[in-house]
């Protein structure tokens, strides 16, 4: 099979359109957090139930993302490309429109489905575009940053639109850069397939959604309910069963959605666990930021959003220094430190009180754990894709995708769960300094699970060393993978 000639690879429209569909794909996770009290006070959201405008998403997107991988290299790129843009721009306009809580979950699980072929998508044809090296160093650290410090601009760019205009345009605002990225997408994604794949593993998709879907609904039963209730045992049981006959089905199936054999390459399992431990400490840390500076502090939603800038320019910062430390010490520091600095910033949220402010609480432990963020999200990419040949592009970017989304959305559940015992049982004299305690007590959480997602790396991600040999013996791999026009 030879590759199409058709047409010139144009690498920085490629680049772009990646970085495009990925920001838009990241800031929706955050882009909602600013936006939460106002949906709630505007279509009547209990409170137990708020939390499912952010995992409605997550859930779905986190759940369907290894078979997003597949499904590019079933219809090829440049076809997924456009279903998933399209997809997410139809989603974004009902949900904008929703006049009920059940409609605005189902439009934002829409979106995460969209999100599920988009994001493996971007990472894979950036590694099918720029061979191993620098050029592929330097465009996995752009597409990561764009990652890393989307969800810090969503913040912000929710509390302006809320404020500005109205909570619904956190959705719409979808529908340009869909365009944008369509356009771009026209001129430069081909329409290739990495790999034959004859059918896709939907029951194996249904098996892990399902499952992660039951841990999710246990945990948040626990805390309604107590970690011994049956509300909460009878749905952990069920995913316990779910993740069993998952892993049964793929190590029987012909085209499985994972090739488990891929997790041998101690870069890819590293990097997948570590990256659940960002996701949850990203996704649940902007949640209880944003609920704090609005709920206790009694920010404005654009004020919320402009309190975020310094997380904003944090992680960029971040993301760019991340690049030269992989360089210099290698990736496995790299991600030890900034994981370590993410959770001195999120140790330092936990002491936030009633009569905290922006100034003395809020902005220090912003730019720690910021900086912290970029560092690991960048290194921890690169960890990744490190020796991965054209023909697992699509599966490596799923898992760590997938990983980052179901820690993102189980620990967001867990945490919330948490906060809501903390609150409850803090005895606190006024209202504000129960939701303080609670807020605190997820902050400390978190913190500790950057921490331990430090002890992960620092003990067991592979040298500087066997990173160059792993890319070495990927190159020869790479001239003769083979891409067959669609």
């Amino acid at each position: 099979m030879q590759e199409s000639r058709t047409r010139p690879v144009h690498a920085g429209l490629v680049l772009t359109v990646a970085c495009l569909c990925q920001v838009m794909v990241v800031l929706d996770v955050s882009v909602v957090n600013v936006a939460l009290p106002s949906i709630a006070a505007d279509l009547g959201f209990e409170p137990s139930a708020l939390s499912w405008v952010v995992n409605a998403y997550t859930l779905v997107f986190g759940g369907l993302l290894l078979l997003g991988g597949r499904f590019a290299d079933l219809v090829g790129h440049r076809v997924a490309m456009f279903l998933g843009l399209g997809l997410f721009g139809l989603a974004s306009i009902v949900g904008g429109f929703a006049q009920t809580p059940v409609e605005l979950i189902a439009a934002r699980a829409a979106q995460g489905l969209a999100g599920a072929v988009l994001a493996p998508l971007t990472l894979t044809v950036i590694m099918v575009t720029f061979p191993e090296g620098a050029r592929r160093s330097r465009a996995i650290g752009i597409w990561s940053m764009v990652a890393a410090g989307g969800s810090a601009i969503g913040v912000l760019l929710g509390g302006l639109l809320t404020e500005w205009l109205s909570w619904r345009w956190v959705l719409f605002v979808n529908v340009p850069i869909v365009a944008a990225a369509a356009l771009l997408a026209v001129a430069s994604i081909h329409d290739v397939r990495t790999v034959r794949v004859r059918r896709l593993d939907l029951a194996g998709a249904l098996l892990v959604t399902l499952a992660v879907a039951s841990l999710v609904y246990g945990t948040i039963q626990a805390g309604d309910d107590g970690w011994g209730s049956a509300e909460a045992l009878i749905p952990f049981a069920v995913a316990i069963a779910l993740g069993a006959l998952f892993v049964w089905r793929e190590l029987r199936a012909a085209e499985p959605l994972v090739r488990f054999g891929i997790l041998r390459i101690r870069s890819v399992w590293v990097a997948s666990v570590i990256v659940l431990f960002i996701g949850a400490m990203t996704i649940a840390g902007f949640y209880f930021a944003s609920l704090f500076l609005q709920d206790v502090l009694g920010y404005t939603p654009i004020q919320a959003g402009l309190a975020f800038l310094p997380f904003c320019f944090g992680t960029i910062v971040g993301a760019f220094a991340s690049g030269r430390l992989v360089s210099l010490l290698g990736a496995r520091i790299a991600m030890a430190a900034g994981l370590a600095l993410g959770a001195i910033g999120m140790f330092l949220f936990s002491f936030l009180g009633a009569d905290s402010t922006f100034l003395d609480g809020f902005l220090v432990p912003s730019v720690i754990a910021s900086i912290g963020v970029g560092v690991c999200m960048v290194a921890n990419t690169s960890l990744a894709t490190t020796g991965i040949a054209h023909h697992e592009a699509g599966l490596v970017s799923g898992l760590v995708n997938s990983a980052r989304q179901i820690g993102g959305s189980i620990g967001l559940a867990a945490l919330a769960t948490a906060a809501a015992s903390a609150t409850t049982a803090s005895g606190a004299g006024s209202p504000v300094d129960a939701l303080v305690a609670g807020y605190d007590r997820a902050f400390l959480i978190t913190a500790i699970l950057a921490l331990v997602a430090a002890v992960v790396a620092a003990a067991f991600a592979p040298g500087r060393r066997a990173q160059r040999q792993a890319a070495a013996e990927a190159a020869p791999a790479e001239q003769t993978d083979a891409r067959e026009p669609a």
